[in-house]
């Protein structure tokens, strides 16, 4: 993908627009998808896609340059400059919209607008109800500000901010916003940790089926305690994984090529089919259902319950 702008978007958030090199258009995706650069620097960093669902010409994607940043965002901001040439992966989706709902609520806090903001350009596209709460420290920090304000001018009462200055610091109230909302109504959250533990904390007796949340970074650290076997099925290569590091570490220092990128169990980049053995699951994506099934988990993070796990590797 070659970089093609870079515009400002709000306080220490850019918008950097990506076009294939050589194809005439680019794969398909689906509002709240992610895809995968491959910067430079060796790390792999994944982005919401940001624009309309029906581009075909180009991905846009928001970076909040980060003071604690692992390396991505700051190496995107100092380094990449308009005509650099990046490898990138094709969209993936674990943030999914339900388009059949009767009303959609999205409560978005700072950068975590990103896979809203495509959420909602999809639902105005097909004409369906919706509602956003939108927090940030102020006005200036808010990315895609103006596009918002202009489509609730077009219907106004649809959109609510909040901004944490002009409210004496206090945080955005998502238990009594969630209080009143209907119980049929689909809810979205992305934003910071305590922002998306209060929402979850308050969706507990809701349908789950209709509670969707995005995390930018892990709630569980990685399972490092080690002390099993990996068995690599298609090869029948055993691996033991010692105390101090993840199934993924041990893969990589064995030389195997597997696919992988936020190495903290968000993207599911690395989702691998378990053929045998219990894994422990430390990721932030999949579902209750599909964790107790035992039959994928994430290798970046995820450790094991039994003494040996058998993978489709």
């Amino acid at each position: 993908m070659r970089l093609i702008s870079i515009r400002y978007l709000a306080q220490g958030i850019n918008a950097f627009e990506f076009t294939p090199v050589e194809k005439t258009s680019i794969s398909p995706h689906e509002a709240g998808a992610h895809f995968e650069l491959y910067l430079p620097n060796g790390l792999r960093r994944s982005y919401s896609i940001v624009n309309s669902s029906v581009e075909r010409n180009s991905y846009e994607i928001a970076v909040a340059k980060n003071r604690d940043s692992r390396g991505g965002s700051q190496f995107i901001h100092d380094e990449l400059r308009v005509g650099d040439v990046l490898a990138a992966g094709l969209p993936r989706n674990n943030f999914h919209l339900c388009e059949h709902a009767a009303h959609s609520v999205f409560i978005a806090g700072g950068i975590g607008i990103t896979p809203l903001w495509s959420m909602i350009q999809r639902l105005e596209r097909l004409g369906k109800s919706w509602q956003l709460f939108y927090a940030a420290r102020d006005r200036e920090s808010a990315a895609y500000f103006q596009d918002i304000l202009k489509l609730n001018e077009e219907q106004s009462g649809r959109v609510h901010w909040h901004f944490d200055r002009e409210q004496q610091n206090r945080h955005l109230d998502v238990p009594t916003i969630i209080a009143g909302i209907e119980l049929d109504a689909h809810l979205y959250c992305c934003g910071p940790g305590p922002m998306l533990d209060a929402f979850l904390d308050c969706t507990k007796r809701r349908d789950p089926s209709t509670v969707h949340v995005e995390y930018f970074s892990s709630p569980n650290s990685p399972s490092t305690e080690g002390g099993f076997t990996v068995v690599l099925a298609r090869s029948g290569q055993e691996l033991n994984v010692p105390a101090g590091k993840t199934i993924l570490d041990v893969l990589l220092e064995a030389g195997l090529d597997v696919e992988y990128s936020c190495m903290e169990g968000i993207c599911s980049s690395c989702e691998t089919r378990v053929l045998e053995g219990i894994p422990e699951h430390r990721d932030a994506v999949l579902s209750q259902q599909v964790r107790e099934s035992n039959e994928v988990m994430m290798i970046c993070c995820s450790g094991s319950r039994s003494k040996k796990l058998v993978l489709d590797i």
